[in-house]
């Protein structure tokens, strides 16, 4: 019986460490990807509607869910954003 590492004229158990060099470009390349192109993205199921950051849709909800300003306050100030700035997502 021939094995691998016997049979003359073959490759001989190096052929055994292709599919771990394909592993390896593969992770190496998903990895880099994550770190730059997608870094930014949120995806098609993130929600474009909802804010995010700093803006003032955001700001107004942080403020009235720790309670800073009670719910009338909120739907006031809430009604002059969207008569200012409007939603992004058309609603």
């Amino acid at each position: 019986m021939q094995t691998l590492a016997n049979w003359d004229g073959g490759p001989g158990p190096w052929i055994l460490f292709f599919p771990l060099i394909w592993a390896v470009v593969v992770i190496g390349v998903v990895n880099l990807l994550r770190r730059t192109v997608w870094r930014g993205r949120r995806g098609p199921w993130a929600d474009a509607s909802r804010p995010t950051g700093d803006s003032p849709l955001a700001v107004l909800g942080r403020r009235f869910a720790s309670g800073e300003i009670d719910e009338d306050e909120y739907w006031r100030r809430l009604s002059v954003l969207d008569e200012q700035f409007g939603r992004k997502g058309g609603t």
